[in-house]
């Protein structure tokens, strides 16, 4: 045997081992290259056609029903301040009183004028007693009222009551019931007519003040409801309903809408808090804010098919930050996937557990 042919019979049987090997491999099913990978653990839930709430977020200022600033009607000095801040007081109670002797001189001088007048008025009347005989009615009451004005009679009646009026303006009454705040003046001050004393707010029904994007007013009516959240620590979630829309946008583009607030024993004028307006809308499917994902800027849902997960392109409508309305590409009763889905492919093994698994 020669070099050649020896060299033939110990290549031939390595050539054919190789050509065996590469056929099993060719002979290897996708399938089973596909069970090898471990299944992907995901939690799901079902898609949903129902009402969906609609969230609006705003922020805002609480503040009092009802305030109104006292102002001082005339001169004089303060004589009297009988509250404090924070005090409670009804509608009607004396707060304070200015001095009054200027006030009640006048008035003694306009009622010695009213007598004399009115003697005055007497003496001119029994004048024209035989006159009046016979005269009808509103020709008598012609000439009484020039009695009245030739005899000073009507002057002084005006003269007294200016000097009442003036009188009155020296005591300062509650406008409203409420508490008394930021007061300006103290006792014994010299103050002038217009002056701020204090302000009367009634803390038993708070609103709050809140500015809410005009894109979103179309979604927000009166009587719907809201829940509140105080920035001030204690006073946890209150509930609420809309109560005033303003019909007018800011230049901001924001529409100022106040809400009523329920349970405010906690609450005081000023207080920053944050409102969630519920807006229900149409009956559409609704899906977990969790099973939506972006691909190449696409939202995209996955559902469940069998073991594996199915790639959907769908039409989102609104967010609350809780679920996300389907305008279409999911139908009601469909199972979505909601956790692990961010580099979920299509066709992908998954495996379904629960949330705490």
């Amino acid at each position: 045997m020669n070099a050649n042919s020896l060299f033939l019979l110990l290549v031939l049987p390595f050539l054919f081992s190789c050509e065996n090997s590469t056929e099993k491999q060719e002979e290897i099913p996708l399938e089973s290259m596909r069970n090898e990978v471990s299944a992907t653990k995901v939690t799901v839930a079902k898609a949903e056609k129902r009402s969906f709430d609609y969230l609006i977020n705003a922020s805002g200022k609480v503040e009092a029903g009802q305030q109104v600033m006292v102002v001082i009607e005339r001169q004089g000095y303060l004589k009297e301040l009988n509250v404090q801040e924070g005090q409670y007081v009804e509608a009607g109670t004396v707060i304070a009183r200015l001095d009054n002797t200027d006030n009640v001189f006048r008035k003694e001088k306009a009622l010695v004028q009213l007598k004399n007048a009115q003697a005055s008025y007497n003496s001119e009347k029994l004048g024209f007693g035989s006159i009046l005989e016979g005269e009808d009615q509103d020709h008598i009451g012609q000439l009484d009222e020039q009695l009245k004005a030739s005899s000073g009679l009507l002057s002084a009646e005006i003269e007294l009551k200016e000097a009442e009026l003036e009188l009155a303006k020296a005591t300062i009454k509650a406008p409203i019931s409420g508490k008394v705040a930021d007061l300006q003046l103290k006792p014994g001050s010299l103050v002038n007519a217009g002056e701020e004393l204090c302000e009367v707010l009634n803390t038993h029904n708070l609103l709050l003040s809140v500015k809410v994007l005009e894109s979103d007013i179309p979604f927000i009516s009166l009587g719907q409801t809201a829940e509140v959240y105080p920035v001030s620590a204690g006073t946890g979630t209150l509930s609420g309903k809309v109560g005033s829309i303003n019909p007018k946008v800011d230049e901001n583009g924001l529409v100022e809408v106040g809400i009523k607030l329920a349970g405010t024993q906690k609450l005081l004028p000023g207080m920053n808090a944050r409102a969630v307006i519920r807006a229900p809308q149409s009956d559409n499917v609704v899906v977990p804010k969790q099973a939506l994902v972006y691909r190449s800027g696409r939202p995209v849902v996955f559902t469940v098919n069998g073991q594996e997960a199915k790639w959907n392109y769908v039409e989102v409508g609104k967010d609350n930050g809780r679920e996300i309305e389907v305008l279409d590409g999911v139908k009601d009763g469909e199972t979505v996937i909601t956790s692990n889905n961010l580099q979920l492919g299509h066709q992908a093994q998954i495996q379904i557990t629960k949330e705490n698994e």
